[in-house]
């Protein structure tokens, strides 16, 4: 591969953190989004290709390669050689111009391979750099869609993990930050997984286009060179062998509306990881979560007692650098003056900068994920000063026995103050229920009132 830059620059001089701090977190991006990732993406692109034409174009003397030329241009389709991108940048550093610098390499490795210049004409046929580089960002944003998925679904699976195991330990719920009817840690931790797992699925349905069509999306020099060949069908067979979706509307630009979609429904699940990683640094200040320390680690410069939570911090955190990029893509990218403007190239180059902090946070989430665990005393103790949440039970089973004004004789007798278990079944003693009734509510506490929650946890 490549030495890149970023490989020889010491981590602790690089300006941006996914290649700094964060680079060995997000090395399985970087061989896809970096500049080399880029240029060798654009070379298969190339090479593929010329030896579709091969297969599309069977009268056309030129196009039916000698099979020393077709094996080199299906190495470079598999696997350009480590030196290709450094190779192309010094041909752009001469032309200073990114795609066709590449045409120029893919012809001078044809060429040494045996390649007539005729042959060599067909090299970037028909195309513009538009062409190259769509269906290159389109392949780049799949793979790294396929390197971002398998840290989600350990994500996932951890918390259905802690949804199981804690499924029955009761919490007291928030709502507007005052208690609220208990719930249990595993029936949040359910909530989050089935809120991701569908996420999840949202980002993965998005479709991947491409488009092959010339330089206004009408395949004007195609149909003047060759009038006779379906150049739509080929455009269509060629961007589908690529595994894209083949749009045959555009300008010269592919319209990039399903980009904005992916990095949506990307940002959308960051959305979800910091809803949780707020609700559990809460869990974890109010005490109800506690974190295992690790040998060596320090939490603090001068306070030596504290561990932080720092890794959903981090996640937090890095989850909203990628959404602000995220969400500049999906209103950025689709727009773009008449056929074409160069805006989106700079931008488009950001891509894996927005996928490394998506990274970086779904790590940092795991290492939050696996540190924690419930304490059922904490919970416990918060739970046995909070008998006024049963004042929901009361009411409710006024309501059933058609008792008028069940929510009214409640309200006026939890609201604002301070109930415990005394107080409230010497309540319940006064209403006017059935006996059996009255003892099925008394024998309700805070930690036994927590509805379907055990059942619902168990079942995510």
């Amino acid at each position: 591969m490549m030495s890149s830059p970023a490989d020889s620059l010491p981590a602790v001089d690089a300006l941006a953190p996914v290649d700094g701090r964060y680079r060995a977190a997000t090395a399985p991006l970087r061989e896809l989004f970096s500049e080399g990732g880029l240029i060798r993406e654009r070379i298969r692109v190339e090479a593929q290709w010329l030896l579709h034409l091969g297969t599309a174009l069977p009268a056309l003397p030129q196009a039916q390669l000698p099979e020393a030329v077709r094996q080199r241009a299906r190495a470079l389709a598999a696997a350009p050689p480590a030196q290709a991108a450094s190779a192309v940048k010094s041909i752009e550093a001469r032309i200073n111009h990114d795609v066709k610098a590449v045409e120029y390499y893919v012809r001078e490795q044809l060429a040494a391979a045996g390649a007539t210049p005729a042959a060599l004409e067909l090299v970037h046929f028909g195309c513009t750099s538009e062409d190259i580089n769509n269906v290159s960002y389109a392949r780049l944003l799949a793979a790294g869609r396929d390197v971002l998925a398998a840290p989600l679904q350990q994500r996932i699976e951890a918390l259905r993990q802690l949804a199981h195991r804690y499924a029955a330990s009761a919490m007291p719920a928030r709502t507007h930050g005052q208690y609220a009817s208990p719930t249990t840690f595993g029936k949040e931790c359910a909530n989050f997984a089935q809120r991701l797992s569908r996420a999840q699925r949202r980002w993965q349905s998005v479709e991947i286009l491409g488009k092959f069509n010339g330089a206004v999306g009408n395949f004007n020099a195609h149909a003047a060179a060759l009038p006779q060949v379906d150049w739509p069908q080929v455009s269509r067979d060629f961007v589908t062998s690529l595994g894209l979706q083949y749009n045959a509307f555009t300008t010269q630009i592919e319209p990039h509306d399903w980009i904005g979609e992916y990095c949506d429904a990307l940002a959308a699940i960051n959305v979800i990881v910091i809803d949780l990683a707020r609700d559990f640094w809460g869990y974890i200040s109010l005490g109800y979560l506690r974190q295992r320390t690790i040998a060596g680690e320090v939490g603090s410069s001068t306070m030596p007692h504290k561990v932080n939570p720092i890794d959903f911090e981090n996640a937090e955190g890095n989850c909203g650098v990628a959404n602000a990029l995220l969400r500049h893509f999906a209103d950025k990218l689709p727009l773009s003056r008449w056929q074409r403007d160069l805006t989106d190239s700079t931008v488009l180059r950001n891509l894996g900068v927005a996928l490394a902090h998506s990274l970086i946070a779904w790590n940092g989430l795991g290492r939050g994920l696996q540190r924690i665990e419930a304490d059922p005393q904490r919970m416990a103790a918060d739970l046995d000063g909070a008998w006024e949440v049963l004042g929901e039970a009361v009411q409710t089973a006024l309501r059933a026995a058609g008792v008028p004004g069940g929510y009214e004789r409640l309200k006026d007798f939890t609201r604002g103050r301070a109930v415990d278990a005394a107080m409230l079944a010497a309540f319940i003693d006064s209403l006017p229920l059935p006996a059996p009734q009255r003892a099925r509510l008394k024998s309700l506490t805070p930690a036994s009132y927590t509805g379907l929650a055990e059942t619902l946890a168990k079942s995510v």
